[in-house]
């Protein structure tokens, strides 16, 4: 991961030089709850400026990431960055709580993020990955192996937004995903067992042949509409 992450920046200096305002790490990478299998390295890059001479600098080195198995890093001016933090104010709070700079300055820190819109982005979030979680689901009902892979692929991004969950409804919350699917069983009043039962096989605390998918996937499923039930009755 280290070694990944300083070719990423070298090759970025490289091309930028001065225009390269910021780099900086975020996720579960910086969070120190980072796996090798399922982790990605999430990386934002702020620019001086973007025009169509930086997007088509920046495409080889975003290809080679990509093909590494990471998302393409997230580019933005330090003025989008600015005037854009009250639109994504999951991202950008995830980003102040956890962050490694990799280079330049840190503009993350002074953001202001207004938090208006906090629940009402929460509450898309997670209805937009269940839709998809249920899309995919439809093709791999089918293949034990491929349906555990998808639930074991969305585990994490269910956490970090039940993470949130938790924050806005005025109750504690670290990073680490098991005790988030613990803190909200209790809040919720629900058995958050599929949760756990997918990070332990994350984690290999849990053979995969132990499990039964398609029981996991009905109860993980179930679990995410009461979560969702739960963001849509907070109020604003």
């Amino acid at each position: 991961m280290e070694r990944q992450l300083s070719h990423l920046v070298e090759r970025l200096e490289k091309v930028y030089g001065d225009r390269l305002v910021s780099l900086i790490l975020y996720g579960s990478a910086a969070d120190g709850d980072y796996h090798n299998r399922y982790s990605d390295l999430n990386v934002f890059c702020v620019l001086s400026e973007i025009t169509q001479k930086e997007l088509a600098e920046s495409d080889p080195i975003f290809r080679w990431w990509r093909e590494l198995g990471h998302p393409s890093p997230l580019l933005m001016t330090e003025e989008e960055a600015r005037t854009s933090a009250d639109s994504f104010p999951i991202e950008f709070s995830e980003m102040q709580k956890h962050r490694k700079v990799l280079h330049g300055r840190d503009v993350i820190a002074s953001l202001v993020i207004d938090r208006k819109h906090y629940r009402v982005q929460l509450e898309h979030d997670l209805r937009v990955k269940m839709l998809r979680l249920r899309q995919q689901a439809t093709t791999a009902l089918a293949d034990r192996d491929a349906l555990l892979k998808l639930c074991l692929d969305s585990v994490s991004t269910f956490c970090v937004l039940g993470r949130h969950a938790l924050i806005i409804s005025g109750h504690e919350a670290g990073a680490n995903k098991r005790k988030v699917a613990e803190d909200l069983a209790g809040v919720l009043n629900v058995d958050m067992t599929p949760f756990l039962t997918l990070l332990n096989v994350r984690d290999s605390k849990t053979a995969p042949q132990e499990v039964d998918p398609v029981n996991l996937f009905g109860n993980y499923l179930s679990r995410i509409h009461d979560l969702i039930a739960f963001v849509d009755h907070l109020e604003e």
